[in-house]
């Protein structure tokens, strides 16, 4: 993918979501959309999600629906199997 792409944000009325800058769509459903981004790992809640367009190739996704909220997360570092067991 090309690295120039900006990660940018544009939200039309809480109903009309474009996100450029994307690399992966983790999951999705109607309540939730987890994707990475050239920024982080990006959450989008609301209601009635629905992805209308989705081009990795341009990194680019387009959602209608109502968003709620748009939660940027730090990536989970794996634990490792000794680590889990001595904690306290």
């Amino acid at each position: 993918m090309d690295e120039q792409i900006p990660h940018r944000l544009t939200l039309d009325r809480r109903s009309r979501l474009t996100v450029s800058g994307v690399d992966e769509v983790a999951s999705f459903d109607e309540s939730s959309i987890r994707m990475t981004t050239r920024a982080g790992d990006l959450l989008i809640r609301g209601s009635s999600l629905h992805i209308e367009k989705l081009s990795l190739d341009g990194g680019d996704l387009l959602v209608d629906g109502t968003v709620d909220a748009l939660i940027y997360q730090e990536p989970e570092e794996p634990v490792s199997f000794l680590a889990r067991l001595f904690r306290g």
